[in-house]
């Protein structure tokens, strides 16, 4: 992980990241049950890439997109079209909770991923911070609405692709931190998005819905596009050029907090002492893992 920069610089981003992240599971779901997991997910890339190509081309930064074309298709397969996908499909058996409390894996996910594959050494204090929003989340997962069960039917099958997203998730950071740290984060969100939409468009349409969604349903997908999956891929891969990889994809420890807050707003749902306590943990975790605490470090190799 990175060394940590003034939180003045990278927290207001990192909180609205959790907030459209954490809003992001609510629309998914909802297009989802309308639409289907592939088409959802493609028509969600491909609007945002919509939404931020004309940026890039008014920036002139058009020349950087197509130069490293091969390399954003290849981040927008793992950072995007995967994972969207497979939480997509998950949704369509569990709650909005419930996947993005299994989303927190995804810091865990790339910090493996670093300490096995690029060396990265990790601080006590960090480890540590991972550990408690982990172990937060998995404190939240055992009252989440829908419990977890793995009859058939049931939802053993989503909370692995929720666990497969985590995973890719992890792979993309990593890549992203180590060889696209060049590239504006403008680019980067724009060449992803429309290298995941390459790569949906003929499963999307083999699975094309026979009828048209509702006025609603085209609502909550623009929404999730433009600014869940547009704006917050801009402001992931700034965090990425300023945190690192494994920092940056600890947002996911916050974003399962703003969609149980929205949750309450929205759907009339109840915030209990358990969730307030996991939450607080979660939040003491990100701090850690963040460098927000700057306690003593003290630098162990992971081995």
């Amino acid at each position: 992980m990175k060394a940590a920069q003034p939180a003045a610089r990278w927290l207001p981003d990192f909180l609205l990241l959790s907030l459209l992240w954490g809003s992001s599971f609510l629309f998914l779901q909802k297009v989802s049950y309308a639409m289907g997991a592939l088409p959802t997910s493609w028509m969600r890339v491909s609007i945002a890439a919509l939404c931020l190509l004309p940026v890039v081309l008014l920036k002139q930064q058009g020349a950087i997109l197509w130069r490293h074309r091969r390399e954003l298709l290849l981040v927008g397969v793992f950072n995007s079209g995967l994972p969207f996908s497979l939480y997509a499909y998950a949704l369509l058996s569990i709650t909005t909770g419930l996947s993005s409390i299994l989303n927190t894996m995804a810091p865990l996910f790339g910090a493996l991923i670093a300490w096995l594959v690029f060396k990265e050494q990790l601080t006590r204090w960090r480890t540590l911070g991972m550990v408690l929003g982990f172990l937060g989340a998995a404190l939240l997962a055992l009252e989440a609405p829908g419990g977890v069960s793995f009859k058939p039917g049931g939802s053993g099958l989503a909370i692995a692709c929720c666990l497969l997203g985590g995973l890719s998730y992890g792979i993309s950071g990593n890549y992203t931190q180590r060889y696209l740290q060049h590239i504006p984060p403008m680019v980067l969100a724009t060449g992803s998005q429309m290298g995941a939409s390459i790569a949906l468009l003929l499963p999307a349409l083999w699975l094309w819905p026979g009828h048209a969604p509702d006025l609603p349903t085209w609502g909550a997908l623009f929404v999730s596009a433009a600014l869940c999956t547009g704006l917050a891929y801009v402001l992931f891969f700034r965090l990425i050029a300023q945190l690192g990889s494994s920092g940056a994809m600890t947002v996911t420890y916050v974003a399962p907090v703003f969609a149980s807050v929205i949750g309450v707003v929205v759907l009339d749902e109840k915030i209990t002492g358990w969730m307030l306590g996991c939450a607080a943990i979660v939040l003491v975790g990100t701090a850690l893992a963040t460098g927000l605490l700057p306690l003593k470090k003290a630098s162990v190799s992971a081995r």
